[in-house]
């Protein structure tokens, strides 16, 4: 097995600048304003919207420039560039909970959590991957621009610069000392960026692991999907899983009147605003399609997961 040190490393560095948060000298009630509304801002609206809902299922359509505002916001959560991203995740829904999933929690929770990120392996390359399952998106020369020589990473680098030399200006400009202008920039990083991006991190692949290990099940889909109420609640709607693997295109995750769906409300939003059109809505003929009860899936086994 080959490790992607490069990988390890960051998610090292950037646990241990999450770690910071802890300590007095670096918080602030601006960082934590800050943590407050990255969450929701590069987390529900630029993961959950931009890279899952828009680009990846193409559930609706929007102007060029609000698309293209989305996916740079999604790319500040530091999760790959949407390329790849789109790619990894179109091959989970092909072979969702089959030898070829990216991350099966067939394999372990914690692969299916974080550690496929971290092994090399010849069928996730980039390259290949993304020509197969990610073309439409690489299309767009943005798109394709960050996906070469990790162009991604630098521009997602250069938000964390623009959080501290903000903090630092401001404080500055308010008339503090140039060690407490460094001290509220750096707050600004530690809570606004580094602590914000490890939360997006988790409450993303929570999605990957605790949806399809535990919830319960409105379709009996082929795979071990699940909906977690509470995953469903800290990551805004993303948790209905089980609902979403039986109706991939959905803009809409909630399918009954009590799943609330955060993202699905922004998308709402974006129609009733006039950005948001062809809007894919859930399926009438789910039930039918799917015989939920199905046997082939007991929910306190799910097939075999061990952690």
């Amino acid at each position: 097995m080959k490790w992607k040190k490069d990988i390890i490393y960051s998610f090292i560095v950037c646990h241990l600048l999450a770690v910071l948060a802890i300590f007095p000298w670096f918080f602030s009630w601006t960082g934590v304003v800050f943590f407050v509304i990255g969450c929701f801002v590069f987390g529900v609206i630029g993961i959950n919207v931009g890279y899952h809902r828009l680009l990846t299922h193409c559930s609706f359509s929007c102007p060029r420039w609000l698309e293209r505002t989305i996916v740079m916001l999604g790319l500040c959560a530091m999760q790959d560039a949407p390329g790849y991203w789109v790619a990894i995740h179109r091959k989970h829904h092909q072979f969702s909970d089959e030898e070829n999933d990216p991350h099966s929690p067939l394999v372990s929770f914690f692969w299916a959590h974080m550690g496929w990120l971290c092994v090399k392996s010849d069928e996730m390359k980039r390259g290949p991957l993304t020509e197969r399952y990610a073309k439409d998106v690489l299309r767009d020369p943005l798109y394709a621009w960050l996906e070469r020589n990790d162009h991604w990473l630098f521009v997602t680098l250069l938000s964390w610069l623009v959080f501290f030399a903000g903090g630092f200006g401001a404080a500055a400009l308010s008339g503090a000392s140039w060690q407490e202008a460094a001290q509220f920039g750096l707050s600004l990083v530690i809570w606004g960026a580094a602590l914000r991006t490890v939360v997006v991190w988790h409450l993303t692949w929570s999605v990957n692991s605790v949806t399809h290990v535990w919830g319960y099940r409105n379709y009996a889909t082929p795979d071990v999907s699940r909906n977690n109420v509470i995953v469903a609640l800290l990551v805004s709607g993303e948790g209905w899983h089980n609902n979403h693997h039986a109706d991939q295109r959905s803009a809409r995750h909630g399918h009954k009147w009590y799943e609330l769906d955060v993202t699905w409300l922004m998308i709402r939003l974006l129609m009733a605003l006039g950005l948001a059109k062809n809007v894919a809505l859930p399926s009438p003929n789910l039930a039918a399609k799917f015989n939920a009860g199905d046997p082939r899936v007991v929910p306190d086994q799910a097939a075999g997961v061990s952690e």
